[in-house]
């Protein structure tokens, strides 16, 4: 896929755009953040991508999704890698690739759906950022994967099984994040106010916590 020096290529980014929540709530929480990073978490179509955009416009912080900058430093598609050289050489490549976004200071960043299976990533995400599992059920999931074809792990003759199964295997370890908010099928919008809100309560009582210490 990608040698160590091309994993480590600058990043492309979106850039960060205006706090719609108002000033002192992006402000409150960036301020919070200090150098870590938000890592969503989640089944492939629990929006993290889509949420993810909108809550880093919010909070004035730019995106990544490490399945576009993993794609970027190999020149090739998830599914090219796939199919190419595997799963495993892929999640190498994964969790090499967020380890250098974590370094790279805040921003919200979308990972993809196996990726927090990995437990150096876990520590990772733990020892750098704040996890956030979008949860979303097995109706809601299949309705959005549905509308896509470029999705290697659902080349099945049951998309429905499989999504079934990787619930079932992922979820309880989806479950060791910091926060999880319900993505099912509402507002983006009123999801990523929920986020806000859930990310807002999780700093005050760290901060709260590390005074008390």
């Amino acid at each position: 896929m990608t040698t160590d020096s091309d994993i480590h290529d600058e990043p492309r980014r979106a850039p960060p755009g205006p706090d719609a929540e108002g000033p002192s709530s992006g402000a409150a929480i960036g301020a919070a953040l200090g150098r870590r990073v938000i890592a969503l978490v989640g089944m492939m179509g629990s929006g993290k991508t889509s949420i993810g955009k909108r809550l880093a416009t919010r909070l004035a912080l730019p995106f990544v999704d490490s399945d576009g900058e993993i794609e970027t430093a190999a020149g090739m598609s998830i599914t090219e890698i796939f199919d190419r050289h595997g799963e495993p050489y892929f999640r190498d490549g994964e969790r090499r690739v967020i380890a250098r976004l974590l370094g790279e200071g805040p921003c919200v960043l979308a990972t993809g759906g196996g990726a927090f299976m990995d437990a150096r990533t876990r520590e990772a995400i733990a020892q750098a950022g704040i996890s956030v599992w979008l949860r979303a059920d097995h109706a809601t999931l299949m309705q959005r994967i549905a509308r896509r074809s470029n999705r290697p792990l659902m080349r099945t003759a049951d998309p429905a099984a499989q999504i079934e199964r990787l619930l079932e295997l992922r979820e309880p370890i989806y479950a060791r994040a910091d926060l999880a908010v319900d993505s099912n099928d509402r507002p983006h919008d009123e999801v990523v106010s929920a986020l806000i809100t859930s990310l807002h309560a999780h700093l005050r009582a760290s901060l709260s916590s590390q005074a008390a210490s």
